[in-house]
Parts: C-alpha cells; sequence; structure tokens
C-alpha cells in the first residue's frame, strides 16, 4: 500500500515538475526572443544559432537514449525541404516582427491565425463553413486585433509589413505544409531534426540575401576583436536553451496531462506572457491596446472552446513554427490526432 502511493507521489511530482516547465518555457520564450533580438539585433544570425541548439540537442540526447528520431537521410531531406522553407521563413518574419514590435503586437497578430485557417480551409480546402459560435469567437477576434491596431502609439509601417509577413506564412505553414509533412512518417523528434537542420543549411543564403553579414562583419571590424558581451551573449544563450526545453516540455506535459488541462495551461501562459512583459520593462502597449489584447485572447479562447465542442477538428491546425515561435505551441493548434506529431516552439511560439 505505502508503494502505491509513494509511486503515486512521484507521478504527482513527476508532472507537476512538467506542467511548471512547460508553463515557464512558453510564457516566457517571446518575452526572452525580445531581450535577445533587442541585444542582439542580428536576426538572421540569431535565428541560425537557435536552430543549431536545438538541431544539436535532439543529436546528442539521441545519442544519450533520451529521445528517438529518425535518422537523417538526403532522401527524406528532398521531401522536406518544402516545408522547411516555409518554416524558416514563418521564423525569419516571426523574429524580425519582434525586432521592430513589442511582444503584444506579436501575440495580437499570432491570434489572428484561427481566423485566417478557417476562411482558408473553406475557399481552399473545401471544409464546411465554421459554426455560428465559432463565427463569433473569429469576430471577436478581428475586433480586438482591429482596436489593437488603431490604438498602437507605438505603429510604424516596417514593424505592421513584418506582422503580415508573419501572418501569411504562418498561416501557409498551417494550412498545407501539416498534410505536407505528416505524409513522411517522421515521429516528433525527427520532424524537430529535419526542420532546424535544414534551417540552419538554409541560413546563409538569407544572410546574404537581406545584407546581414555586411553588419555582423562591420560589428566585427569596429570592436577590433573585443568580441565578447555578457549582456548579449546571455541573452541569445538564454533564447536558444529556452527554444530547446519548450519542445522536451511540451511534449513530455502534453503526454502526461489531458488534452484540456494542456490547453489550459495554455491559455494561462498566454496570459502570463502579458503580464511578465507588462511587469519588466515599458516596451509594451498602452491600457487600452492591452485591453483589446486580452479582447483577442478571449476570441482565442472562445473559438477553441467551439471547434472543441463541435469537433472540428479541421479547423485545429497544427504548426510546426509555432512555439519554435511559439511561446505560442500551447495547445490551441493541436487535435487529438496530433498529439504524437506535433512540433516544437521556439521562436516566439511560437
Amino acid at each position: 500500500m505505502s508503494s502505491i502511493r509513494l509511486d503515486s507521489a512521484k507521478q504527482y511530482y513527476a508532472t507537476s515538475s512538467l506542467v511548471v516547465g512547460y508553463a515557464l518555457c512558453s510564457s516566457l520564450l517571446a518575452v526572452i526572443n525580445k531581450f535577445a533580438i533587442t541585444k542582439f539585433n542580428y536576426p538572421g544570425l540569431l535565428t541560425a544559432l537557435q536552430y543549431l541548439t536545438s538541431a544539436l540537442g535532439v543529436w546528442v540526447l539521441g545519442k544519450l537514449g533520451f529521445l528517438h528520431h529518425d535518422p537523417f537521410t538526403i532522401e527524406t531531406a528532398k521531401k522536406f525541404l518544402p516545408a522547411a522553407i516555409v518554416f524558416y521563413l514563418a521564423i525569419f518574419t516571426n523574429t524580425n516582427l519582434l525586432r521592430h514590435a513589442n511582444v503584444d503586437t506579436f501575440i495580437v497578430f499570432r491570434s489572428l491565425t484561427p481566423l485566417l485557417v478557417a476562411l482558408a480551409d473553406t475557399t481552399f480546402r473545401k471544409q464546411p463553413c465554421p459554426s455560428k459560435l465559432t463565427f463569433m469567437s473569429l469576430v471577436i477576434i478581428l475586433g480586438g486585433a482591429v482596436g489593437y491596431v488603431a490604438t498602437d502609439s507605438a505603429f510604424t509601417l516596417t514593424a505592421y509589413s513584418w506582422a503580415f509577413a508573419y501572418l501569411v506564412t504562418i498561416t501557409t505553414e498551417m494550412v498545407y505544409i501539416k498534410h505536407m509533412v505528416t505524409s513522411l512518417g517522421l515521429n516528433t523528434w525527427g520532424f524537430v531534426l529535419y526542420n532546424n537542420l535544414l534551417s540552419l543549411m538554409m541560413a546563409p543564403v538569407f544572410w546574404f540575401l537581406t545584407g546581414e553579414y555586411v553588419d555582423v562583419f562591420a560589428a566585427l571590424g569596429a570592436n577590433s576583436g573585443d568580441w565578447f558581451d555578457l549582456v548579449p551573449f546571455l541573452a541569445v544563450s538564454l533564447s536558444c536553451v529556452f527554444g530547446l526545453a519548450i519542445s522536451f516540455f511540451g511534449f513530455a506535459a502534453r503526454k502526461a496531462i489531458s488534452a484540456t488541462a494542456f490547453t489550459v495551461t495554455g491559455v494561462v501562459n498566454k496570459f502570463l506572457t502579458v503580464a511578465i512583459n507588462v511587469f519588466i520593462w515599458d516596451k509594451h502597449a498602452s491600457p487600452f491596446g492591452l485591453l483589446c489584447l486580452l479582447f483577442t485572447l478571449a476570441g482565442g479562447i472562445l473559438y477553441q472552446q467551439s471547434v472543441t465542442g463541435a469537433g472540428s477538428a479541421p479547423l485545429q491546425r497544427e504548426s510546426i513554427a509555432s512555439k519554435q515561435t511559439d511561446s505560442e505551441n500551447d495547445g490551441d493548434d493541436f487535435g487529438d490526432e496530433n498529439q504524437g506529431k506535433g512540433m516544437p516552439g521556439k521562436l516566439a511560439s511560437v
């Protein structure tokens, strides 16, 4: 009897640790990435370091026997390449959005994805029109987003150009890419390895296309060999470590608790992200903008409940990049059939 109680206690504490770890990673990741890009203003190089950390982390943990991933083959890599390109673009636009806008703006545009996914599903994939409750939730999301944009004192054309680019790429990824990559039969960590390794290989191309390499070499030359700066180093290191950690805690927590509990944790994480962002610095929206943001999040919760209650699994799209944005990989993009097929969040998360 005592051994059963001991096992139950161990399972309880293990599950609690996973949930707390996931909540901390998810709620802090967007803020950490904003801090990283503020202190290390090279988005291409920053994402490359994150890809390297995640790919190397999965490979090392696989060698140590902590996880299993599919082997990397050229044939599979060729088939996966279109997904990796869209993934890279989603992360790239995500990082530049955080570079030019605050975390609140990112969350608002990330919350708009159910609206676009529903429209795309109905228009291009011939899915049924959303129910009345789902439609109402999408209208609430849109209303909150419009109110936020209209009162955003930090509005700049550059920031919102990146926001719309991110919205297009993440929606494309949600609607199309999932169905392409799941046909390859890779396991969860295989997706992580292929995504990050192929993205790392593509990074130099974007460095040259964007001209970022000029800024990097100019900064190296200006510092005359004194290249180490503690604050940017810690910011980038935290971003990379949290990106890998949320993959582990997200998948482990999803297995350890029910889908409902995981979803509730994800909702709490979003509000924690907003609260943390408000309290730690001044890089956040106005009070009315925050109210519109909360209105948008409330619409997202209502949407989540409506598609779950109606059994509209096709409307619940899995995001590969989110939560590697996504600090947003919090369960609202996952249907039950995707429990073993998900992708980690890294750059907000997602």
